[in-house]
């Protein structure tokens, strides 16, 4: 792996170089085991500790088929599907991976006694199968972690509509938290040239889920003017769905749980912000029972917030704790867009406020390419910044996991794999420096 790393670092990535470079029999990387799934039985969620589920293997490099590649890993990033699999909820990735695997002999190749997480990366890709054209090695790219067959007419219109597609590396094996990972080609797409590898790789989920949920068609059709509501506006999800509602010239008004998170809120031009934690909203009175009154408190605070107004969009992707004051305080006619439910999947409202004022509910699910990739050339102009907090090396990435476990942090959480330290990767450091000043007056107000 040594020889990889040093054609990386030397900055000649012709095709020639790295289509000679040798491809190791094993690579290192973060798994969950199949025989330890029952090991947090009978565990609150709380209670349930990734550092003692992940562990870092030495695993064998998996073959490259058709329509795939292999890339050598600089930097990944922690989602709350890692958490999912790491503590095993809501249900253990192993049975993904089972029927994955049934579908073909290339497919049975995901179904392993261990699954390698991830669905984040940036690197350079070091081989392809056949029937890749548009990548070739040395390319410098990203991932998004869409995996679909395409074998089926409803996947045509949109890939999220394929009944065969996944998540990689939650749904599927060999994914980014990993010094290699496998692809499909049609995952891939340019690395921004002045990121470095760690801020590179964290956008991918985030941004592209974001995206799809607030500015495409197929969500929220966010547009100029409207006044969105994003819970966990400091989070991984809600940092990027605070930059595009700002960048699309609409008002966010940032629901966080910390003074911290709505200081950099603040520092991202967000100028409503509710700390729903100092303000001690408690939308649920026990575990069976919401407090409507709660809602309306909630509802007032936004109305004294905005001027009087109700949200056009309702940025919803905590779940069940949150879901039922999310359809109460959408403006009449306006939309909820959901997706995530990281605090939990059985969803409960007062249909009258949903049916009676004609809103709308619309499912989101991650991003088709074509969403992806447009997610990612706002990232490549600039015009999204990647939200980084803490990088970790591949060893730690049980910490990291923890962290974002415990709502412990801030943006997107980041993993080293083969980079050997932060600040490797900018390829145009003037493009970087023209940025990071706009970024600092954009701050400045």
């Amino acid at each position: 792996m040594r020889a990889v790393v040093d054609a990386i670092l030397s900055g000649d990535h012709s095709a020639a170089v790295f289509a000679a470079l040798p491809v190791p029999s094993s690579y290192r990387a973060v798994t969950v085991h199949k025989d330890e799934v029952g090991m947090f039985a009978g565990m609150a969620r709380a209670d349930k500790d990734p550092r003692k589920s992940l562990h870092v293997d030495e695993v064998p490099v998996p073959e490259v088929g058709p329509g795939e590649a292999l890339v050598a890993v600089m930097a990944g990033s922690v989602n709350y599907n890692t958490v999912w699999s790491s503590v095993f909820e809501p249900v253990p990735t192993f049975g993904f991976l089972e029927r994955y695997g049934r579908i073909s002999p290339l497919t049975a190749r995901h179904d392993l006694p261990y699954h390698v997480l991830g669905s984040d990366l940036a690197g350079v890709v070091l081989r392809t199968g056949p029937g890749v054209n548009a990548w070739k090695p040395g390319d410098e790219v990203v991932a998004h972690c869409l995996s679909v067959e395409l074998e089926h007419p409803d996947g045509h219109d949109d890939t999220l509509l394929d009944p065969e597609q996944r998540i990689w590396g939650f749904e599927t094996n060999f994914g980014g938290l990993a010094e290699l990972a496998l692809v499909k080609a049609n995952q891939l797409m340019p690395k921004a040239a002045h990121l470095t590898w760690e801020e590179a790789a964290a956008p991918g989920l985030v941004n592209s889920t974001a995206y799809r949920q607030l500015v495409s068609r197929n969500g929220a059709g966010m547009k100029l003017g409207d006044l969105v509501l994003v819970w966990g506006a400091g989070g991984g999800l809600g940092s990027y769905a605070t930059q595009l509602v700002l960048a699309s010239g609409a008002t966010p008004v940032c629901v966080v749980s910390s003074a911290e998170k709505a200081r950099l809120c603040r520092e991202s031009g967000a100028e409503l912000v509710v700390d729903r934690r100092a303000e001690g909203y408690r939308f649920w009175r026990d575990e069976r029972t919401q407090d409507p009154k709660e809602w309306r408190r909630f509802g007032a605070r936004i109305r004294e917030l905005t001027g009087g107004r109700d949200p056009d969009i309702v940025f919803e992707h905590p779940g069940r704790e949150t879901f039922g004051a999310s359809v109460y305080v959408a403006r009449r006619g306006g939309t909820v867009v959901t997706c995530a439910s990281t605090s939990g999947f059985l969803h409960e409202f007062d249909n009258r406020y949903l049916w009676m004022n004609l809103k709308r509910v619309v499912g989101s699910h991650f991003a088709n390419y074509r969403e992806a990739w447009e997610a990612n050339e706002l990232i490549r102009r600039g015009l999204i910044h990647p939200t980084l907090s803490r990088t970790y090396p591949l060893e730690e990435t049980g910490r990291a996991v923890y962290e974002v476990h415990r709502n412990l942090h801030h943006g997107k959480v980041g993993v080293l794999a083969l980079a050997p330290r932060e600040g490797l990767g900018v390829r145009d450091p003037g493009l970087r420096a023209a940025r990071l000043e706009a970024i600092n007056r954009f701050r400045a107000g």
